[in-house]
């Protein structure tokens, strides 16, 4: 019997990786993107790139605006994502674009998608090293919600649980890459600016991230910047 996973993919780099690495073990993918009310939608568009990169059958796109709460510069057009970190402060406090709870929101949502299709696993494609610093990214964040998923579903009662994959938890972003190169991933195709411009700004702590992880892996990062670091 083929497997099934419901993968997320925000269209950046992370997340890519993730779904190229579960159509690597063998899943049968059914892909899923969240419009959350975030200021642009370049993560949606190079979402969907990677799911027709992968020739994904079931692409949903589920519209849940959170934007009414605010709690992020990514949601509130007011504020202004956090640029120009120094990269070893980059994780060690929680930055303005941190969004409330938006894992558990989209895992949830995964979560109910993939016991309607019967589906065997969820990845998601959350770091905890070269990351921002949100809470909801963290090892023992997944290890809670696993065991809420058990209890939740008829699946998980019935000891077919539904396994929460974080394949790239444990990389570092120069992992994640070198990966992602191993597996043909499009890099090209992914986005991973906070900003929605036609260039990304590489200022914000995601840009810096991603081009240190390049940098690092001694690759070129396909992406126009509108300006990059000195160190770059």
């Amino acid at each position: 019997m083929v497997k099934k996973a419901v993968c997320l993919i925000s269209g950046g780099l992370d997340s890519a990786v993730s779904t190229f690495i579960a159509k690597d073990m063998g899943y049968k993918i059914f892909a899923l993107s969240f419009f959350y009310g975030q200021k642009h939608n370049k993560e949606i568009e190079c979402a969907k790139k990677i799911a027709k990169a992968l020739s994904i059958k079931q692409h949903v796109i589920f519209d849940v605006n959170i934007s009414n709460f605010g709690g992020s510069s990514l949601l509130n057009t007011s504020v202004e994502p956090e640029i120009d970190h120094k990269l070893e402060d980059i994780g060690k406090f929680i930055p303005n674009t941190y969004v409330p709870a938006r894992n558990t929101i989209f895992l949830s949502l995964a979560l109910s998608f993939a016991e309607s299709i019967d589906a065997d696993a969820i990845f998601i494609g959350a770091t905890a090293t070269d990351y921002s610093g949100y809470p909801d990214c963290r090892p023992e964040y997944f290890k809670a919600f696993q065991k809420m998923a058990d209890l939740a579903t008829k699946k998980g009662i019935c000891g077919n649980n539904i396994s929460i994959i974080t394949p790239v938890l444990k990389l570092n972003k120069t992992e994640i890459i070198k990966k992602g190169f191993e597996l043909g991933v499009p890099f090209n195709k992914t986005w991973s600016c906070y900003l929605g411009k036609e260039k990304a700004c590489g200022r914000c702590d995601s840009c810096l991230l991603r081009l240190k992880g390049f940098k690092k892996a001694g690759l070129k990062d396909p992406l126009k910047y509108e300006m990059l670091p000195d160190w770059y």
